[in-house]
Protein backbone atom coordinates (compact mmCIF):
# COMPACT_ATOMS: atom_id res chain seq x y z
CA UNK A 1 0.00 0.00 0.00
CA UNK A 2 0.94 3.04 -1.12
CA UNK A 3 2.00 5.40 2.21
CA UNK A 4 -0.35 8.43 1.56
CA UNK A 5 -3.30 5.85 1.21
CA UNK A 6 -2.72 4.86 4.77
CA UNK A 7 -4.27 8.63 5.99
CA UNK A 8 -7.09 8.26 7.06
CA UNK A 9 -8.55 11.21 5.66
CA UNK A 10 -11.92 13.13 7.02
CA UNK A 11 -15.37 13.23 4.69
CA UNK A 12 -14.24 16.65 3.17
CA UNK A 13 -10.58 14.65 1.87
CA UNK A 14 -9.15 16.38 5.01
CA UNK A 15 -6.36 15.38 8.01
CA UNK A 16 -5.47 17.48 10.76
CA UNK A 17 -1.81 18.57 11.06
CA UNK A 18 0.08 19.91 13.95
CA UNK A 19 2.87 21.47 13.11
CA UNK A 20 5.93 21.24 16.23
CA UNK A 21 9.37 23.16 16.19
CA UNK A 22 11.99 20.46 15.77
CA UNK A 23 14.25 22.14 18.19
CA UNK A 24 12.18 23.23 21.03
CA UNK A 25 9.43 21.14 20.70
CA UNK A 26 6.88 24.31 20.47
CA UNK A 27 3.53 23.76 19.48
CA UNK A 28 3.48 26.24 16.65
CA UNK A 29 0.31 25.38 15.00
CA UNK A 30 -2.81 23.57 14.01
CA UNK A 31 -3.95 23.22 10.35
CA UNK A 32 -5.14 21.01 7.17
CA UNK A 33 -3.99 19.22 4.52
CA UNK A 34 -5.53 17.43 1.55
CA UNK A 35 -3.51 14.69 -0.33
CA UNK A 36 -1.59 16.76 -2.63
CA UNK A 37 -0.67 19.19 0.33
CA UNK A 38 0.15 15.75 2.20
CA UNK A 39 2.67 14.96 -0.63
CA UNK A 40 3.85 18.45 -1.74
CA UNK A 41 5.03 19.09 2.06
CA UNK A 42 6.90 15.37 1.35
CA UNK A 43 8.72 16.02 -1.75
CA UNK A 44 9.50 20.03 -1.40
CA UNK A 45 9.99 19.73 2.53
CA UNK A 46 8.24 22.83 3.25
CA UNK A 47 4.96 22.96 4.85
CA UNK A 48 2.24 22.79 2.23
CA UNK A 49 -1.32 23.57 3.92
CA UNK A 50 -4.93 23.34 2.26
CA UNK A 51 -6.41 26.63 3.10
CA UNK A 52 -10.26 25.88 4.01
CA UNK A 53 -11.69 29.46 3.80
CA UNK A 54 -9.75 29.91 -0.11
CA UNK A 55 -10.19 26.25 -0.64
CA UNK A 56 -6.52 25.93 -2.46
CA UNK A 57 -2.90 24.92 -1.73
CA UNK A 58 -1.59 27.12 1.15
CA UNK A 59 2.32 27.41 0.78
CA UNK A 60 3.19 28.56 4.12
CA UNK A 61 4.84 31.46 3.91
CA UNK A 62 4.05 32.39 0.53
CA UNK A 63 2.55 35.90 1.47
CA UNK A 64 4.72 36.00 4.76
CA UNK A 65 7.99 34.58 4.06
CA UNK A 66 7.46 32.57 7.32
CA UNK A 67 8.38 29.55 5.39
CA UNK A 68 8.43 26.12 8.02
CA UNK A 69 11.31 23.68 6.91
CA UNK A 70 9.94 20.07 7.53
CA UNK A 71 12.46 18.15 9.00
CA UNK A 72 9.93 15.06 10.03
CA UNK A 73 6.56 14.17 9.00
CA UNK A 74 4.97 11.67 11.39
CA UNK A 75 1.68 10.21 11.71
CA UNK A 76 -0.43 9.02 15.13
CA UNK A 77 -1.50 5.86 15.95
CA UNK A 78 -4.98 5.92 14.43
CA UNK A 79 -3.05 7.44 11.36
CA UNK A 80 -5.40 10.36 11.37
CA UNK A 81 -3.67 13.02 12.67
CA UNK A 82 -0.36 14.18 11.34
CA UNK A 83 2.78 15.82 12.85
CA UNK A 84 5.07 18.12 11.12
CA UNK A 85 8.60 18.56 12.85
CA UNK A 86 9.97 21.89 11.47
CA UNK A 87 12.36 24.78 11.60
CA UNK A 88 10.09 28.10 11.70
CA UNK A 89 12.01 31.07 9.29
CA UNK A 90 11.49 34.49 8.63
CA UNK A 91 12.26 36.40 11.09
CA UNK A 92 15.58 37.87 12.83
CA UNK A 93 18.22 35.01 12.83
CA UNK A 94 18.48 35.12 16.78
CA UNK A 95 15.01 35.38 17.13
CA UNK A 96 12.28 32.65 17.08
CA UNK A 97 10.78 32.39 14.01
CA UNK A 98 6.61 33.51 13.76
CA UNK A 99 4.01 31.08 12.71
CA UNK A 100 1.04 32.79 13.99
CA UNK A 101 -0.53 35.47 11.53
CA UNK A 102 -0.66 37.73 14.21
CA UNK A 103 2.97 38.09 14.14
CA UNK A 104 3.83 35.59 17.12
CA UNK A 105 5.93 32.31 17.35
CA UNK A 106 2.99 30.20 18.19
CA UNK A 107 -0.99 30.49 17.43
CA UNK A 108 -0.87 28.81 20.69
CA UNK A 109 -0.25 32.48 22.55
CA UNK A 110 -3.56 32.76 24.87
CA UNK A 111 -3.60 30.54 28.33
CA UNK A 112 -6.65 30.45 30.56
CA UNK A 113 -6.29 32.57 33.87
CA UNK A 114 -7.97 33.04 36.24
CA UNK A 115 -8.56 36.37 38.40
CA UNK A 116 -8.71 36.94 42.02
CA UNK A 117 -12.55 36.93 42.39
CA UNK A 118 -12.10 33.26 40.49
CA UNK A 119 -13.48 34.54 36.81
CA UNK A 120 -11.30 32.78 34.00
CA UNK A 121 -10.67 35.03 30.78
CA UNK A 122 -7.90 33.92 27.75
CA UNK A 123 -5.05 36.03 28.38
CA UNK A 124 -2.61 36.65 25.71
CA UNK A 125 1.37 35.24 27.16
CA UNK A 126 3.95 35.48 24.41
CA UNK A 127 4.96 38.83 22.55
CA UNK A 128 3.99 39.72 19.00
CA UNK A 129 7.48 39.73 16.91
CA UNK A 130 6.27 41.24 14.34
CA UNK A 131 3.37 44.09 13.50
CA UNK A 132 1.06 41.65 11.24
CA UNK A 133 0.40 44.97 9.04
CA UNK A 134 4.20 44.92 8.14
CA UNK A 135 3.82 41.37 7.28
CA UNK A 136 0.81 41.00 4.95
CA UNK A 137 0.31 44.07 2.51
Amino acid sequence: MNWIDEVKWDAQGLVPVIAQEAASGDVLMFAWMNREALEKTAELGRAVYFSRSRNKLWFKGEESGHVQTVHDIRIDCDNDVVLLKVTQLGHEPDQPGIACHTGRHSCFYSVLQKDAAGHAAWTAVDPVLKDPESIYK
